[in-house]
């Protein structure tokens, strides 16, 4: 009996540890005491790599994450030229010929590589994010390490590092694509993806190629400048402070509504008490007619003693 509890008690912690292992919760990112919300980076960004290597065709690849949630299927690409479903990191290669169409009106999808995701359903695979400080591999540096799996091309396992870089000046979003993968009625797209400056973009491309390790692995390495990635940043940093009302402003009102409660019901006691009618109305009302006056005199004196008390340069006749 005392097997079969300690059975029945270990089926939760390995349910929260399997739903650990599947997901990424953007909102939520936990580690060594630092907490990182990633939500901001949710959505679709792309890179794209130009490669003129295979004459006399040139060829793109168009990296596209969502790291928070699947990337959507993009209306008007047929699915084939799309990674499937559950994919959060993937990669387009299309391909044309500059000699015969030098005005790419006819572009060419070559491969989908589905290099991470959620593939439970399809080929048992998941994503297994594995998250690490950057300062365990530096101590200068501030940010994250992000590693997800899952995906498999040419029966090799793919794998996406993403290095989420501290840079206070940059959301992340910056140079956001709306629209990743070529096709044939893109052409004005692709040509302005290929006027992007890597510099510019927040979301840069590092490499692609299979690594050494007990199986046979291709690692797409990515690197993401952003500010969410900080240890010490917080909303109230910057663009992102939240306007609220201050302990001045809620000190103000509450004196505002506290000296107004009071006036008004001073006067209404006066007045069904006494039959007091104008100023007679308000508790105090000789003190408030006075205050004119008060001021006056009050403002008197500071001038007196900031001007140094007269002709006599504050000295006193003995």
């Amino acid at each position: 009996m005392k097997v079969a509890t300690a059975s029945l008690l270990s089926i939760p912690l390995f349910i929260s540890q399997l739903a650990t292992a599947v997901s990424l919760q953007c909102d939520n990112v936990q580690l060594d005491k630092k907490k990182f919300d990633l939500s901001k980076l949710s959505g679709r960004h792309s890179v794209w790599v130009h490669d003129t290597s295979r004459p006399p065709a040139e060829y793109n690849t168009t990296w596209t994450i969502n790291l928070c949630e699947p990337l959507e299927k993009l209306d008007g690409i047929p699915s084939r030229n799309q990674c499937p479903a559950g994919t959060r990191v993937c990669g387009v290669v299309s391909s044309w010929n500059p000699a015969d169409d030098p005005d790419k009106k006819h572009v060419e999808i070559e491969n989908v590589i589905p290099v991470a995701g959620n593939f439970e359903t399809s080929t048992g695979q998941g994503l297994n994010p594995v998250i690490t400080r950057l300062k365990s591999q530096d101590a200068n540096a501030d940010g994250l390490q992000i590693e997800l799996s899952g995906g498999t091309y040419n029966k090799l396992k793919q794998k996406a590092v993403i290095q989420l870089q501290c840079d206070l000046d940059r959301t992340g979003n910056e140079q956001r694509r709306k629209r990743a993968e070529p096709s044939d009625d893109d052409d004005d797209k692709d040509k302005g993806d290929q006027d992007e400056s890597p510099s510019t973009s927040s979301l840069q491309f590092v490499s692609y190629g299979e690594v050494e390790g007990k199986e046979r692995t291709q690692v797409l390495r990515l690197n993401w400048r952003t500010k969410y990635a900080c240890e010490d940043f917080t909303e109230d940093d910057g663009s992102d402070k939240k306007a609220g009302w201050g302990f001045f402003t809620w000190f103000i009102l509450i004196a505002f509504l506290g000296i107004s409660a009071y006036l008004i019901f001073g006067s209404w006691l006066n007045y069904n008490r006494y039959g007091a009618r104008g100023w007679d109305l308000l508790p105090h009302g000789d003190t408030i007619r006075d205050i004119p006056y008060l001021v006056k005199d009050l403002s008197r004196k500071v001038v007196d003693t900031v001007s140094g008390g007269g002709p006599r340069g504050g000295y006193s006749a003995v």
